[in-house]
């Protein structure tokens, strides 16, 4: 990249990171987009992601820069964030930047038969592993660090139950899989910004989900930071304070 270009870009997400008033417009979007599920009518390669297009964009960032030769999710749903990861192997694959067998492992506590079906038919399925199960449970726990044993580059996304005891627990748990100079991405920790009422029939909410797990994990864990970078670079995201770099 232009150095000058470079620079240039440096100093304008600086200035972003300083811009008030800007934050509080992006906040105040991503409260009035939720009535309408906005992150719910996205697709990619033809299954429902259910992310924030700048979040997508942002993984795409990382994975290119980290060069995973594992991806761990949480959090399956429809599958299009496994297809996703997928892809981004594939092409790095492709372009001679990462490992030829880089897979992606998905953990959800109820992978529903249709989308297990879809995803196994879908072309990227060869990159992908799914185990069905709670994330926090002893043996899921096992199994994953078994499964992830030969991988020395792992990405954790995590992304299934939000509530303050699950995301933590799943931190603890899979945090240490991360390589250094590669991400634990906590995905919504913008819920702590949300209205106090926004999650009526959830066990999360406001003082109780991601952000609030992050928090009490980066304080045992100096091994993490916040990359800030990305915060102020996004403005709009579902993982605010969430894209978690370890350091060493």
């Amino acid at each position: 990249m232009n150095d000058t270009f470079a620079q240039e870009s440096r100093a304008e997400i600086q200035n972003q990171a300083d811009d008030t008033a800007l934050h509080k417009l992006s906040a105040e979007w991503l409260t009035a987009s939720e009535k309408n599920k906005y992150t719910y009518h996205f697709r990619w390669l033809g299954r429902p992601i259910i992310q924030i297009p700048q979040d997508i964009v942002a993984m795409q960032e990382i994975i290119f820069q980290v060069k995973p030769d594992l991806i761990l999710e949480t959090g399956i749903a429809h599958g299009g964030s496994l297809i996703f990861s997928a892809s981004m192997l594939e092409l790095n694959a492709a372009c001679g930047w990462g490992a030829p067998e880089a897979r992606v492992l998905g953990l959800d506590i109820d992978i529903r038969a249709h989308n297990r079906e879809a995803i196994e038919a879908h072309p990227l399925h060869k990159r992908i592993t799914m185990m069905e199960g709670s994330s926090i449970d002893p043996e899921m726990i096992a199994a994953v660090k078994e499964f992830a044993r030969p991988y020395r580059n792992i990405l954790v996304c995590l992304d299934s139950n939000h509530s303050h005891d699950h995301v933590l627990a799943e931190l603890c748990a899979y945090a240490p899989l991360v390589a250094p100079g590669s991400y634990c991405v906590v995905f919504d920790t913008a819920i702590e910004y949300s209205p106090s009422d926004a999650f009526p029939n959830r066990p999360w909410g406001r003082g109780d989900n991601p952000m609030t797990a992050v928090d009490a994990f980066l304080k045992e864990h100096p091994e993490f930071a916040i990359d800030g970078i990305m915060d102020a670079k996004l403005l709009i995201s579902a993982a605010p304070r969430g894209y978690l770099k370890r350091l060493g």
